[in-house]
């Protein structure tokens, strides 16, 4: 997190405002065309390791993987605490572990509640921004009624404070991300729960990203005066990250057509279920990248030094790297790393040094488990690289 507000400090003394239309990447090859393609596009971007040129970070070194937990079933949510452990939840049992490398998991909590049926449970984590001063850890979770996001501190896990309830639930496309934007808030977001016309509703919480003050209230400055709703027209987001701007970023997955990483702005309707992929209709926001279903569908996002995009994929079973422009955030093209190295991947997370955390999700009832499933494998930090003034 340092590193991050280094280069963020020492750039915003030369950067200059950069604006346009987003730009759209596919996926039409991820092999060696691919990776020439995207060094074509930014110098350096795609290398054995990941991209390294798109911006001052350099990205992980995906050649040397590290296992730092192994025998977890459904590791969904993860959040990294001050001390650079980890908090992990696993989706069907409602434990909150704590992992550090070289050492055991051990659980640290016990949601009460999770009913976990179908893609249901213990979804997301976050951990407060403040929370060497507040002590709160976050979870969105399926109970047997609706969506939840409660908190509570690990001092007394047992006491668990539900700050939004009435998410509708269902077996399938619940969202479930949690995570805290450079803003304080906390930004949700909430599947359509099968009912694909509310996402265009603007009363309704389901198939949008909400922005929550930490205690749950409507933080004054969201689109709607009184309303949580931040983004519209989305089916299952699963993975939210923030460059080095403060650009929001979103993974989605699609029907049966297109998935997608969107570039969120506030109020802005990404359409569905109206659309799905780059339609052109000026009522909606067209995606920055799409992919087809059997290569992606998209579950967590982080974003590795504010300028390189990593994303699980689920039934890709990969990781997609998508380097990101340093000034302007529009995406070169995305290349696969690890492909049915690990099977089905939930969840990709940057810690505290640098380092990126990717869980597997091969135990879920769609994937192939090996023995050892499910798996938490951390890569390694590379580089710094600073990019040319504007």
């Amino acid at each position: 997190m340092r590193r991050r507000s280094i280069v963020a400090g020492v750039l915003l003394t030369v950067c200059v405002g950069v604006s346009g239309p987003p730009t759209v990447a596919t996926a039409a090859s991820t092999h060696a065309s691919a990776a020439t393609a995207a060094a074509s596009t930014h110098p350096s971007a795609a290398t054995a390791s990941g991209p390294t040129g798109a911006a001052g970070w350099r990205g992980v070194d995906l050649t040397r993987p590290e296992v730092v937990a192994t025998g977890l079933v459904v590791p969904w949510g993860l959040a990294f605490l001050p001390d650079g452990s980890a908090l992990v939840g696993e989706r069907n049992s409602g434990r909150v572990l704590r992992v550090r490398r070289g050492a055991a998991p051990q659980q640290v909590a016990q949601i009460a509640g999770v009913f976990a049926v179908g893609e249901g449970g213990l979804l997301g984590l976050a951990v407060s921004p403040r929370f060497r001063r507040d002590g709160y850890v976050y979870a969105y979770f399926t109970s047997a009624v609706d969506n939840r996001i409660v908190r509570f501190r690990l001092t007394a896990p047992q006491v668990q404070q539900p700050i939004l309830t009435g998410l509708a639930r269902a077996s399938a496309h619940n969202g479930g991300r949690i995570a805290f934007g450079p803003d304080g808030m906390l930004y949700a977001g909430v599947g359509d729960a099968g009912v694909a016309a509310t996402a265009q509703d603007p009363r309704s919480r389901n198939g949008k990203i909400l922005r929550l003050r930490p205690d749950g209230g409507v933080p004054l400055t969201n689109p709607t005066a009184g309303s949580l709703v931040y983004s519209l027209g989305h089916r299952n987001v699963q993975g939210l990250a923030w460059d080095w701007r403060g650009r929001l970023y979103a993974t989605e997955f699609g029907a049966n057509t297109w998935d997608e990483v969107n570039r969120i702005v506030p109020g802005g309707n990404y359409g569905w279920p109206v659309v799905e992929g780059v339609a052109g209709d000026p009522r909606f926001r067209d995606p920055i990248v799409t992919w087809r279903p059997a290569e992606a569908s998209p579950s967590g996002a982080a974003i590795v030094g504010g300028t390189v995009l990593y994303v699980a994929a689920l039934r890709g079973a990969r990781l997609w790297v998508v380097p990101l422009n340093f000034w302007t955030g529009r995406p070169g093209t995305p290349t696969a790393h690890l492909v049915g190295v690990y099977g089905r991947l939930r969840t990709v997370e940057e810690a505290p040094d640098g380092s990126l955390w990717v869980t597997t999700s091969n135990r879920d009832g769609r994937g192939t488990p090996a023995a050892d499933d499910d798996r938490i494998v951390r890569f390694p930090p590379r580089g710094w690289w600073f990019p040319p003034a504007a």
